[in-house]
């Protein structure tokens, strides 16, 4: 059954279920593909029967189904033009890590975890096995939001008769169809949508852009309050290597944040969201720019000088030509992380090396761009968030095939060279 919906999934990713059975009618090629006999064919109501077990609660939503009239929020903020919202509870992030970190070890179960258990075993494996996420005790991982639009607006019924006794301020409770879902604000289609906020955390030095752990929200989540959740998630969840580094765009640059991430013992490689044009005084004749770069009394940019591992702490020099010091080395300086992740990286972004790194947060946005696009993710006409996770995982899933596919191509064609050769 679930072979059928891959197969779905790779040829006609456009149609629903129940178009899709009528074209293995009509395709029996695709019928042997999904392993069924072109005459007996399970029914729609089989596959819709299926789908449950992959699912870990009777619930198909998150939450119920029956919401107070307060359940109806306000449209969020508007971002600037090509900008995603502002976070609209300021304190937010720090008050979630907060709560947070001392339940790093208290995984919770998910709905989800049948469905992440068989991507892990049966997919993440075996790409790990051919290197395509790479080196796995050292992976790094990029992370970022995309919006996924499920309906033109919010549907509910109503569960009482005040509307046809003229009753208009009716504060009844109403019964939606997609409780989990509500109104966000799309930065690269510039409007307002109803449906999730999909955060995707991807292998980010794969050759193919692989995806790694998927989390539905609604839509107004911030990008921030999701990779919250979705790292601690799958930091729980994920068993086949260790996480090095971690890439994420400015809407990812809080305090709170670069904490997490190194209570995880992992390396924040995040863009600077700079909120001040004014240097920070450190108490003597250096400053610090809002880029985390110290200013020496002369003005002038220091320049990172490497990293000392032995006293965690970045190097940084000024040379003898610029006059503020009288020493023949030029002018030194030390910045410590733990007086400030967020302005002082072990990586600094100043170097060459950290530009390098942050070059393949991009592969997140190609990966979410081919589940959006190549697959028609949003072509799915569910109503519970149960399916839209099944067509996730499924799009993943193929997003792997397709990895192994021109692997497997590419090892043939060097083959050929080298017997050329």
């Amino acid at each position: 059954m679930f072979r059928s919906v891959l197969v779905n999934l790779l040829v006609r990713p456009e149609l629903s279920i129940t178009e899709w059975v009528e074209e293995m009618h009509t395709v029996p090629l695709y019928a042997i593909i999904s392993g069924f006999e072109p005459g007996n064919l399970p029914g729609v109501g089989t596959f819709y029967d299926f789908f449950p077990r992959l699912w870990g609660s009777e619930n198909k939503n998150a939450t119920r189904k029956k919401k107070s009239k307060k359940y109806r929020k306000r449209k969020p903020q508007k971002g600037k033009k090509g900008e995603k919202a502002p976070i609209n509870k300021p304190g937010r992030i720090e008050r979630l890590v907060q709560w947070i970190l001392p339940r790093l070890d208290q995984k919770k179960e998910l709905p989800s975890d049948r469905l992440f258990t068989f991507f892990q075993s049966q997919f993440l494996t075996v790409s790990a096995k051919m290197g395509l996420l790479g080196e796995m005790d050292k992976l790094n991982a990029a992370g970022d939001g995309t919006p996924i639009e499920t309906s033109a607006r919010h549907r509910s019924q109503a569960t009482c008769d005040c509307r046809a006794q003229g009753l208009a301020n009716c504060k009844h409770p109403r019964i939606y169809s997609q409780p989990d879902c509500d109104s966000g604000w799309d930065s690269s289609r510039e409007k307002y949508f109803n449906g999730y906020h999909l955060y995707m955390i991807n292998a980010s030095d794969s050759p193919n852009d692989l995806p790694l752990y998927p989390r539905l929200n609604p839509a107004s989540t911030h990008d921030s309050v999701s990779f919250v959740l979705s790292s601690v998630e799958f930091t729980q969840r994920f068993t086949l290597g260790t996480f090095d580094k971690i890439l994420l765009d400015a809407a990812h640059d809080a305090e709170a944040i670069y904490r997490l991430i190194d209570q995880q013992n992992q390396e924040p490689i995040i863009d600077l969201n700079k909120r001040g044009k004014k240097n920070i005084e450190m108490g003597g004749d250096i400053r610090i720019s809002p880029e985390g770069v110290p200013i020496c009394p002369n003005g002038k940019k220091m320049r990172p000088n490497g990293y000392d591992k032995s006293q965690n702490r970045q190097k940084w020099r000024c040379s003898p030509s610029c006059g503020c010091s009288t020493a023949k080395y030029g002018r030194t300086f030390h910045t410590h992380s733990k007086d400030n992740l967020r302005l002082f990286p072990k990586t600094s972004r100043e170097t060459d090396q950290w530009k390098t790194i942050y070059k393949r947060r991009t592969s997140v946005e190609r990966s979410n761009k081919r589940e959006k696009i190549d697959y028609a993710l949003e072509a799915g006409s569910h109503r519970s968030t149960m399916m839209w996770y099944i067509r996730i995982y499924g799009i993943m899933m193929c997003q792997h095939i397709d990895a192994w596919y021109q692997h497997s191509k590419d090892e043939i064609n060097i083959k050929e060279l080298v017997q050329l050769v």
